[in-house]
């Protein structure tokens, strides 16, 4: 009689953990399901020779879903920054900077070299299999020295409203001198997009000097915690509707591609390079980082941002995920905000480790196509020039494909021979983000585990869950009763179903 009652109540309390582990997963769960949706729609749907309109139609859930995301960064990035470091002295922000720009450095510099011996050991471009240089000629060309003086101003934006909508850009106009000669002109210009890195130093900056200013600074602080509050809750709306939009991109992005067969024959070798580097670094240089300066399972921490990597996926872009990044890495994983909000927005700006990765295969794979073998002092300049050029790509779309001509222009290669990537890059560049953001986090806990004995319980201004399950409010004292009020009232709401609660 009892083994029949223990087996109903096994059976009962497996019935039960599944059921609660989809509640708590049900948003992951969604969200990786739309990604073989996306896939699957996009493949069938393409048997039925669909014309640009339905592309245009099927992807307009996801345009959607991009502009939603886009237009919460500002308020998000502004919000977070501030009131992080608002929060922490000089010291405590300096310490923090300076392990994530080592950090940043490292992983990048790994990237490039890992993706340059793939590249040169399986050689993947064919000179045979290329039909013909395309001339560039008379298309004007931007200097690395250029480029690099655009970094810098776009660093120190001249005017934060125009800083939300553009980046200033160096520009080359051809005009016809009195002798007939073309003559170029060089004059600044400015390109649409969001100056995420001129923004970021702005908030850094006035982040800082808000820390200084003690009592007299924290009706400001609080400003910006309920702003940043405000920002996650209308994440959190999106999210739910994420597992919609990301469908509809990968469709529309699998429908639209001309030739797809063809485009994946003869660019078979060079897709499977990149993904083998990226590969390699997700799955054996960061994890080895992660356990050598922290001890834990990084395995384990990835788990936790299945939903931020699957969205990365999605979206193509690290500034979109930002929003999911900050849940997973808070609410799944307990790291601090403090360190979340200071390390993750400029992460998402200039440490671009799949990025570089592909800068270095992609230049390397054009020259070989050109039946050009690069010495050891070009694939120097590669490697340097494809490190400095990441973290000047914009975390958007297809950004690092703009940053390649860089890297082409250093080496002296045809400009024009970018064309041979084109159409495969909407593919790699789901994947190269998805290492931007998962380099990211790890960049997050590893800062996160050598500051945490420095950053102070009290006032923080923010929910911070410490080691041993136990959520602490370390607010303002003129902010804590609000919290403990929305806290009581609003728990449950939002958290999202990802949040692993503490037993």
């Amino acid at each position: 009689m009892t083994l029949p009652r223990k087996s109903s109540n096994s059976s009962s309390l497996s019935s039960n953990s599944k059921a609660k582990w989809l509640r708590q997963n049900a948003l992951l769960t969604l969200t990786i399901g739309a990604v073989f949706i996306g896939v699957l729609v996009g493949c069938v749907g393409r048997l039925g020779e669909p014309s640009a309109n339905t592309a245009r139609f099927v992807g307009f859930p996801g345009e959607l879903l991009m502009r939603m995301l886009k237009c919460v960064i500002l308020p998000l990035i502004s919000s977070s920054l501030i009131t992080g470091l608002a929060q922490l002295d000089v010291r405590q922000s300096g310490r923090m900077g300076a392990l994530a720009i080592l950090y940043y450095l490292a992983t990048t510099g790994i990237a490039v070299t890992t993706g340059i011996i793939l590249v040169i050991a399986i050689h993947p471009g064919n000179p045979a299999h290329y039909p013909g240089q395309q001339n560039t000629k008379n298309q004007p060309i931007i200097s690395m020295a250029d480029t690099l003086m655009d970094l810098i101003r776009n660093i120190f934006p001249d005017n934060l409203i125009q800083a939300t909508m553009q980046q200033t850009q160096t520009k080359i106009e051809r005009i016809n001198g009195s002798d007939g000669i073309l003559i170029e002109k060089y004059k600044l210009g400015h390109t649409d997009g969001m100056n995420i890195l001129g923004l970021i130093v702005f908030c850094i900056a006035f982040g800082i000097v808000l820390s200084q200013l003690g009592p007299r600074g924290r009706p400001m602080v609080d400003f910006f915690a309920i702003l940043d509050l405000v920002s996650m809750r209308l994440v959190s709306l999106i999210m739910w509707y994420s597992p919609i939009g990301i469908s509809s991109l990968i469709a529309s992005k699998i429908l639209s591609v001309e030739n797809l067969t063809d485009t994946a024959n003869s660019l078979a070798m060079y897709c499977l390079t990149v993904i083998i580097g990226l590969s390699i670094h997700s799955l054996i240089s960061l994890p080895l980082l992660y356990l050598f300066l922290t001890g834990k399972n990084p395995f384990v921490f990835a788990k936790g941002l299945l939903q931020a990597m699957a969205i990365a996926f999605g979206t193509a872009s690290s500034a979109a995920t930002l929003p999911a990044t900050f849940r997973c890495l808070e609410q799944n994983l307990g790291i601090d905000k403090r360190v979340t909000r200071f390390v993750l927005p400029v992460g998402a700006t200039i440490n671009m480790d799949g990025t570089a990765l592909y800068e270095a295969v992609a230049t390397i794979f054009i020259a070989q196509m050109n039946g050009m073998e690069l010495g050891l002092a070009r694939i120097v300049v590669v490697s340097l020039t494809a490190t400095l050029a990441s973290i000047g790509a914009a975390s958007v779309p297809h950004g690092g494909l703009v940053t390649v001509v860089v890297v082409l222009t250093a080496v002296g290669l045809p400009v024009g021979d970018v064309s041979l990537i084109v159409a495969v890059d909407w593919f790699i560049d789901r994947f190269r983000t998805a290492i931007n953001v998962l380099g990211d986090a790890y960049g997050a806990a590893i800062v996160h585990h050598h500051s945490k004995e420095y950053l102070p319980v009290e006032g923080d201004g923010l929910l911070d869950k410490q080691e041993g399950g136990s959520e602490l409010m370390a607010l303002p004292e003129n902010g804590r009763l609000l919290a403990e009020k929305e806290r009581i009232e609003e728990k449950g709401k939002y958290y999202s179903p990802l949040s692993i609660s503490p037993a």
